[in-house]
């Protein structure tokens, strides 16, 4: 299996050739008699939500409606857009460990697992032949702990809520927007 379309076979270096299998135009190695497989990379990523009010939020924030955590991109691609965090599944990790360890990652906000929530699961439009499958997840700021700060990957991470985004200047990453507004609507 491979995450963006081969020439070559990965097992023996042959150039691969198409053959039609299952109903679907295929990758196949003449030499290997095998079909390479193009498949999707499953990925995870949790929007923390502070649910706005009178009250100042955890950040330190006061927030009149429901605030989403987001993280500003420091690496291609999108540098410089706006994100729910999340990223890419390792082996033999489930989808919510996978989100968790990745809010950690971006942000410094550390959540268990088990209290995060199913809030979508969307199939990207193929970028350079890779596509992607990620599992949304949706958590209250409350179940949380940590203070937002950039990890090694983001510029910023910091809490928006609908309105301040649409105030500033800033712009999200192609679809992390639609997960930002359902996360905060889900919480007002």
């Amino acid at each position: 299996m491979v995450s963006r379309p081969a020439e070559f076979c990965p097992r023996c270096g042959s150039a691969l050739e198409t053959i039609t299998f299952d109903g679907r135009e295929r990758a196949n190695c003449p030499a290997c008699d095998r079909v390479v497989w193009h498949n999707p990379v499953p990925c995870a990523g949790v929007a923390v939500v502070d649910g706005g009010g009178d009250e100042t939020g955890r950040d330190g924030d006061r927030h009149t409606e429901p605030a989403v955590l987001c993280v500003k991109r420091g690496v291609p691609p999108g540098v410089g857009e706006w994100t729910i965090p999340g990223g890419h599944m390792e082996v033999g990790e489930e989808p919510a460990a996978a989100a968790a360890r990745e809010l950690e990652e971006e942000t410094g906000i550390s959540v268990d697992p088990d209290a995060l929530e199913i809030l979508d699961a969307t199939n990207l439009p193929p970028r350079t032949g890779k596509h992607v499958v990620t599992i949304h997840y949706v958590v209250e700021r409350s179940a949380t702990t940590g203070v937002p700060s950039a990890g090694s990957d983001a510029m910023d991470a910091r809490f928006f809520s609908p309105g301040e985004f649409d105030a500033s200047d800033e712009a999200f990453r192609p679809i992390h927007e639609q997960r930002f507004r359902a996360a905060a609507a889900r919480f007002e």
